[in-house]
């Protein structure tokens, strides 16, 4: 554990050698590739042995001085940080490997997986972080990461617009971290995790509300929370494995990460926790009606995605940070496991509309069985995964809020109805689009199988998960669970009820309710809020300053002095007419007149 610092160092060298010998090694890069986050796992796993092992406190550490600007960027390995080790590392590993048969004939392989190893360097920089300093160094190469991986096809104007939007949005929410940090350098004068949370109790209560808040803006963007949530469903435009790595179980967890990780600071301000447990409740809410409405299987999970971190956000609002964690990595298996199926249905079906599927159950039973697992963590069915963290998350908003807590019920009802309507969208009925899908060779399917596994199983280990996070483990609570139970049986009833199709082929939702599912199909109308007051009238300002500032004024006074300066060139020029008569009496003139100031000025000598 000495050498934790080479879970950044080894991806590290992997990219480089991934980017500069990735043609000589063909599809053979993808093994390459495969060390990376192999390391990751690995060191992950050894260190959180010992943890469970016993062992408390921080395992190793290590700092370097930043800059010589009086600050240190250092590394430490405890818990919290084995845990999000092992979920970044072994889901990175199973999207290498994915990806290897996924973009088998893609040219730009060397440029993908050198950008999936970079990204994992950057992850394992933000989480094994000892203070605000080096998570922020990982926070924004995730970013720029995020923003190479979602653009990988950009030739194509959807993708290259994604990236920009991705890159461009995620930004506002950083600006709010850097200045919490700002905020913290002034006030403390140290940004390790250790000096800024012992200072806490002596800081006043609306520096740390207005810190906390800080911390929330950075999270809301990466994590894609409202109003910063519009990024993600347009992310969906780079490759599905990109997908399952950074927008369901990695980087979108960052922001959770950051509140779990800064409680210390969010724990001390109420007025922080009901915005975080408000922002998380609504988001929850509003994100699981948009998916029900998508007609595009990666947008279905986008949307998804974005809800279910809004259930994390509401938990760490309602003060069980552990229970969001615990959510977080559950999350990341069945949610990864459900983006590496749909990309298992897209790489068969050569199309991500549910229009153009169906049937599948019967051509790929494989996809299909791992599918359901995810389907039903996600909808929350006992005894899978999500079944379990899902119903902490109830169980500790409806103590704290109940408000809120019949909220996140309401959202847990319409999870169950979308993942339903998907599913049976998707793998039952009659095959509607084109060739004959089958399963994918096995470095697709090996991959589904070992999060299948993750998605059943891991709401067993709670109690490991929550050692591992810092906290402990909670029980059910059976009221909530019968609740949400029963709710979730009920979402699937009416989901599966939506999906079917009569004989002429329409969707039975579409008989009722046009307007409403035109409205939540286009993210309630988010995006055009945004290009309304905000994207727009920053155009318009921008246009006008570069039609009278920048053009008016800058560069016509920068014009001004070259037309001056040609102009005095123009009458020196004239002197230059090569007449010797003219010379001898310019220079007889300068002389006369040399001899007259100096006669002038001593005349008092």
């Amino acid at each position: 554990m000495t050498y934790g610092w080479s879970v950044v160092a080894v991806p590290l060298v992997v990219a480089v050698l991934a980017a500069t010998l990735g043609r000589a090694l063909g599809t053979r890069v993808a093994l390459l590739a495969a060390l990376a986050p192999a390391w990751v796992l690995a060191v992950g796993v050894a260190a959180s042995a010992r943890v469970l092992g016993g062992e408390e406190g921080v395992l190793a550490s290590g700092s370097v001085e930043w800059l010589g600007a009086g600050l240190t960027a250092g590394w430490a390995i405890d818990g919290l940080t084995a845990l999000m080790l092992v979920v970044v590392g072994l889901v990175a590993l199973l999207v290498v490997v994915f990806s290897h048969g996924y973009l088998c004939a893609d040219e730009a392989l060397p440029r993908y997986f050198g950008a999936l190893a970079l990204f994992t360097a950057a992850m394992s920089t933000l989480v094994i972080a000892d203070g605000f300093l080096g998570l922020f160094i990982g926070w924004e190469l995730v970013g720029v990461c995020s923003y190479l991986l979602i653009g990988f096809w950009f030739t194509k104007p959807e993708a290259s617009a994604a990236a920009v939007k991705a890159f461009l949005t995620t930004r506002v929410g950083d600006v709010g971290l850097l200045l919490a940090l700002a905020l913290l350098w002034r006030e403390v004068g140290d940004l390790s995790y250790a000096a800024v949370f012992a200072a806490v109790p002596q800081l006043n209560a609306a520096t740390v509300s207005a810190v906390a808040v800080l911390l929330l803006v950075g999270a809301a963007g990466k994590s894609a929370q409202f109003p910063l949530h519009i990024w993600l469903p347009d992310a969906m435009e780079g490759p599905t494995p990109v997908s399952a790595l950074i927008h369901a179980a990695t980087m979108v967890a960052a922001g959770v990460f950051l509140l779990a990780r800064a409680w210390p600071i969010v724990g001390a301000s109420a007025d922080a926790q009901m915005l975080i447990l408000v922002i998380g409740g609504f988001t929850a809410l509003a994100a699981a009606g948009a998916a029900g409405a998508q007609r595009d299987i990666k947008a279905v999970l986008a949307y998804s995605t974005i809800s279910q971190l809004g259930f994390m956000f509401a938990a760490i609002g309602a003060g069980a940070w552990v229970v969001a964690m615990f959510h977080l990595v559950t999350h990341a298996a069945f949610k990864a496991l459900l983006f590496l199926g749909a990309g298992s249905v897209i790489h068969a079906t050569g199309s991500q509309r549910l229009e153009a599927m169906g049937g599948l159950a019967r051509k790929m039973p494989l996809t299909t069985t791992t599918w359901l697992i995810g389907a039903g963590a996600l909808a929350g069915i006992p005894p899978l995964a999500g079944f379990f963290s899902k119903d902490e998350v109830l169980h500790a908003v409806v103590g704290a809020d109940l408000g809120w807590g019949v909220m996140l019920f309401a959202a847990s009802a319409l999870t169950a109805f979308y993942v339903a309507r998907t599913t049976v969208l998707v793998f039952f009925g009659s095959y509607r689009g084109a060739g004959e899908p089958h399963e994918g060779g096995w470095d697709l399917r090996v991959p589904l199988v070992v999060l299948a596994v993750a998605a059943a199983g891991l709401g067993f280990a709670g109690g490991p998960i929550s050692e591992l996070a810092g906290g402990h483990h909670g029980e059910i609570d059976l009221l909530v669970a019968s609740i949400a139970t029963a709710l979730a049986i009920l979402g699937i009833a009416v989901g599966a009820l939506s999906a079917w199709r009569p004989k002429h082929g329409a969707d039975v939702t579409k008989l009722a309710f046009v307007g409403p599912l035109r409205w939540a199909r286009n993210g309630w109308g988010f995006d055009e809020i945004v290009a309304l007051f905000i994207t727009r009238p920053a155009c318009v300002t921008a246009r006008a300053f570069d039609r009278i500032v920048d053009r008016g004024l800058i560069d016509r006074a920068v014009d001004g002095v070259g037309a001056f300066a040609r102009l005095v060139g123009r009458g020196y020029s004239a002197l230059q007419g090569g007449d010797t008569q003219w010379y001898a009496t310019m220079l007889g003139a300068g002389t006369v007149a040399l001899l007259a100031l100096v006669a002038y000025l001593g005349r008092g000598v």
